[in-house]
């Protein structure tokens, strides 16, 4: 084939999942904590792990032959990793609405920031979670994206509500039993 039907860079993919999350266009809420911890990260990589890394590739590159260094290759794969998650985040910094839940006037219903306890509509399985960012889900801590199924399907409920939406394991039930802002 041609090389120019052919994509040639540094940044060419390789195979692995990014770890960046899907981003829904033009809002970007986030809980403080999820704000504080985005700065953190890109504080992080932008003051100790990339001037480590570049002192790394420095060194490598003063040793000759770069083609069979593993330092100087590994070295710049890292950089281009850490440069590309710089970059994200100072866009999802850039865009972020920093909104505080425990200032949330309809404190009835379910809205950004909630923490909800809900039952399945049998009664049998409880579970409590907090609608968050999509940067600061994590299912397992009990925090879920306002974008996700089951949140969009809680929004402006109330207690005591029947809620039905689709789930990955199919349709479901559940019914609203506490709602909090904290």
């Amino acid at each position: 084939m041609n090389k120019a039907f052919v994509k040639e860079s540094d940044d060419e993919d390789d195979g692995q999942a990014s770890p960046e999350p899907a981003v829904p266009a033009g809002r970007n809420y986030m809980t403080r904590r999820g704000y504080d911890a985005l700065r953190a990260e890109l504080d992080e990589l932008v003051r100790r792990e990339r001037p480590k890394i570049v002192e790394v590739v420095s060194w490598a590159a003063g040793n000759g032959d770069r083609s069979e260094n593993g330092d100087y290759i590994y070295g710049k794969k890292r950089l281009r990793e850490i440069d590309r998650r710089i970059r994200f985040l100072i866009k999802r910094i850039e865009t972020a609405t920093v909104v505080d839940p425990s200032e949330q006037g309809h404190l009835e219903q379910v809205f950004f920031g909630a923490t909800v306890t809900i039952c399945d509509a049998d009664g049998d399985h409880e579970q409590r979670f907090q609608i968050v960012g999509v940067d600061e889900a994590d299912a397992g801590a009990g925090r879920v994206s306002w974008i996700s199924p089951i949140a969009r399907a809680l929004m402006k409920s109330r207690e005591g509500d029947l809620v039905r939406f689709d789930s990955p394991a199919g349709p479901r039930e559940v019914e609203v039993l506490a709602i909090e802002y904290r």
